[in-house]
C-alpha cells in the first residue's frame, strides 16, 4: 500500500527534473513576474505546533484562473527533540526536492527566487488543492528526516499576506548568511558538497566552503555540516579538502577526487575561485551569474531578478543558459549573492578590480563588501546600457581595468569595405561558450575554442549579396 494513495497524482523520484512548458501549465507560482515569493522553514517548540496541520491563505488551486501567475509563499514550521535553528536552511532546501517528486509539479530555485508550475494534466487528474502538496511534503519530511516530530505547512497566495511574510523572510535569510561570515576556508579541514540539483544538472556538484556558499545561496558551510551530520546518506556530504595544490585558483586534491566520483567522471578538476580553466560547475538554481565581457576584459554580475538586458545586450536567461546544466564554461560562473560578498570572489581573476558592471539592486545589497575605492567605479544599468557606454564610464572613473587594457593591448582589426568607418574592435580570447556583442553584431560561441591573432569583420557590399 502506497503512503500516497490519497494523492490524485503519482509521487516519486522519476518525476524529478520534469519540465513544464508554458503551454502545458495550469498555473505558475512565483517566478520572474512576481517580486514577492518565498519559502521559509522555522524551528518551533514541540508544544507550539499542531502536527500535520495544512493551511491555505488565499485562493486555492481550484480557485485560480488557468494560465495565471500568482504571488506565492510556503511557510513550514517544524519541531523535534533534537531540532535546532541551525537546521532550518537544510530543511528548507528539501522543499525543492520533495515538490519535484510530485507528478506535474515543477519547482525551481530557492528562498526568494522560487518558481513553480503545475501542469494542466495533473490538475485535470485532481491536483486541484495545495492540501495535496502539503500532504506530500509532510509525509516525505517525516519519512526521510525522522528527527522531525511535528510539522505544519502553510501556503500563501494572497498578495496582502505574502508581502509581510516576504519581508520577514528576507530578514531571516540575511541573519542566517551573516552567521557564516568571518570564517576562512583555511580554518577548516572539511568542505561540503551538494548534489540536490542533479535531477536538472546531472554532472553538477556544488562545493560549499566557509567562503563559498552554495550556488543557490541557501546552504552555508554550517548548513552543510549540520545536514551531513543529521542525514549522512542524503544529498549533502562531507568533502575532505586534501592537499591545496593551487591557493590562488582554489584547487584541492580532495575536492577533485570527490567531484569526479559524484559527477561520474564528467568533471575531474575544479578551481573554486576563478571563472576560467576549470571553473565550478553550475546547476540551474544559482542566484546569479558572473559573466566575462571580452570587449572590456572585465566581469559583469547579474541576478535572476534583473528583468532588463545586461550591458552586453543579453538577458539573464540567455547568460544562465550558457552556464547551467553542470558544465564548465570559461567566462561564465553560476554564483550566489553571498559569494559576491566573499574575499575569495573571483580571486584568481583579479576580484573586484575585474568587476565592471552589475544591476543597481545587487550593488546596493553588497555595497559594504566592495572595496571602498571601487564602489563608484563599478557601473550599473543607470550608468551604462551598452559596451560603448561602459567603456567610457570605466575610463572616466579610472577603473583598474583600464590599466589592464594598456598592459595587454587587444590585437583585433575591424574593416569596413564601403564607408571605411571604424567598427568597435572585438577581442576573442580562448573561451568556450561566450556571447560577444559589438558594432551591431552578436556572435555566440558554444562548445568552441578559438585561437586567433586577429579578427577581421567586414561589411558585405550590396553587389556581393546579389551575386550570392
Amino acid at each position: 500500500m502506497s503512503m500516497f494513495e490519497d494523492i490524485p497524482v503519482e509521487v516519486g523520484v522519476i518525476y524529478e527534473g520534469e519540465r513544464i512548458r508554458r503551454k502545458d501549465m495550469y498555473v505558475e507560482l512565483g517566478g520572474p513576474k512576481q517580486e514577492t515569493k518565498f519559502e521559509l522553514v522555522r524551528v518551533k517548540p514541540l508544544d507550539k505546533l499542531e502536527d500535520e496541520k495544512i493551511t491555505v491563505i488565499g485562493p486555492d488551486l481550484k480557485d485560480v484562473q488557468e494560465g495565471s501567475n500568482i504571488p506565492f509563499g510556503v511557510y513550514i514550521e517544524v519541531a523535534g527533540q533534537d531540532l535546532e535553528e541551525e537546521l532550518e536552511g537544510v530543511i528548507e532546501r528539501r522543499i525543492h526536492e520533495y515538490c519535484n517528486f510530485i507528478e506535474g509539479f515543477m519547482h525551481l530555485n530557492q528562498r526568494y527566487d522560487i518558481w513553480m508550475r503545475i501542469s494542466k494534466k495533473s490538475f485535470q487528474k485532481g491536483l486541484n488543492s495545495f492540501n495535496y502538496v502539503g500532504k506530500v511534503l509532510i509525509k516525505l519530511y517525516k519519512t526521510e528526516l525522522p528527527f522531525i516530530q511535528k510539522i505544519q505547512v502553510t501556503f500563501l497566495t494572497d498578495q496582502q499576506k505574502v508581502r509581510p511574510m516576504w519581508d520577514q523572510a528576507m530578514k531571516i535569510y540575511e541573519a542566517r548568511d551573516a552567521k557564516a561570515r568571518g570564517m576562512k576556508d583555511e580554518d577548516v579541514d572539511t568542505f561540503y558538497g551538494c548534489t540536490l540539483c542533479q535531477s536538472f544538472a546531472p554532472t553538477h556538484v556544488c562545493v560549499i566552503t566557509p567562503q563559498r556558499y552554495s550556488n543557490c545561496g541557501s546552504i552555508s558551510w554550517f548548513d552543510g555540516r549540520a545536514s551531513a551530520q543529521v542525514d549522512p546518506k542524503g544529498p549533502v556530504f562531507a568533502i575532505p579538502k586534501g592537499e591545496l595544490t593551487d591557493p590562488e585558483k582554489g584547487e584541492y586534491a580532495g575536492v577533485n577526487e570527490v567531484v569526479k566520483k559524484k559527477s561520474l567522471g564528467a568533471v575531474n578538476r575544479v578551481w573554486l575561485y576563478t571563472s576560467f580553466g576549470y571553473p565550478h560547475t553550475s546547476c540551474g538554481c544559482f542566484e546569479g551569474t558572473a559573466f566575462y565581457i571580452p570587449e572590456v576584459d572585465g566581469f559583469g554580475i547579474v541576478h535572476r531578478g534583473f528583468k532588463d538586458v545586461t550591458v552586453n545586450g543579453l538577458p539573464f536567461s540567455t547568460l544562465a543558459d550558457s552556464t547551467a546544466g553542470g558544465r564548465q564554461v570559461d567566462g561564465f560562473h553560476g554564483i550566489s549573492i553571498e559569494y559576491v560578498r566573499s574575499p575569495k570572489f573571483l580571486q584568481a581573476d583579479g576580484g573586484w578590480n575585474r568587476v565592471v558592471w552589475m544591476p543597481a539592486s545587487v550593488k546596493e545589497r553588497v555595497k559594504d563588501f566592495i572595496p571602498k575605492d571601487m564602489v563608484d567605479k563599478v557601473a550599473t544599468e543607470n550608468e551604462a546600457k551598452s559596451i560603448e557606454e561602459l567603456r567610457n564610464f570605466l575610463e572616466a572613473k579610472k577603473h583598474p581595468i583600464v590599466e589592464r587594457w594598456k598592459a595587454k593591448p587587444v590585437e583585433a582589426v575591424a574593416e569596413v569595405a564601403e564607408e571605411k568607418e571604424a567598427i568597435p574592435t572585438v577581442a576573442v580570447p580562448e573561451l568556450a561558450g561566450v556571447p560577444i556583442t559589438a558594432g551591431g553584431f552578436k556572435i555566440i560561441l558554444k562548445d568552441a575554442k578559438i585561437r586567433a591573432r586577429k579578427v577581421i569583420i567586414r561589411a558585405i557590399k550590396a553587389e556581393e549579396k546579389k551575386k550570392r
